[in-house]
C-alpha cells in the first residue's frame, strides 16, 4: 500500500505540502547555523505544512474507503 493517495488533487496537494515541509526544515537548519532566530518561523512553517500533508493523505484515504463502500452497496443491491 502506498503512502500517498491515488493520482488526483489530493495527491498533488500532499506532495506540495511535503515539499514545503522539507524546504522549510532546510531553511530552519541554515538559519540556526547562521545564528538567526528566524529559524523558529521556519520550524513553525514545517509543522503546519506537515500537518497539511497528513490531512490531505488521510482525507483521500477516507474518500476512497467511502467510495469503495458505496460501490459495494450498489453491487449488493443490484445482485
Amino acid at each position: 500500500m502506498s503512502f500517498l493517495p491515488a493520482s488526483g488533487p489530493a495527491r498533488r496537494l500532499a506532495l506540495m505540502a511535503l515539499a514545503v515541509c522539507v524546504l522549510s526544515v532546510a531553511a530552519a537548519v541554515v538559519a540556526f547555523v547562521e545564528g538567526s532566530f528566524v529559524g523558529i518561523v521556519w520550524v513553525l512553517m514545517a509543522g503546519i505544512s506537515s500537518n497539511m500533508a497528513w490531512f490531505y493523505v488521510r482525507r483521500a484515504q477516507q474518500q476512497s474507503q467511502q467510495q469503495s463502500r458505496h460501490d459495494a452497496q450498489r453491487a449488493g443491491a443490484a445482485g
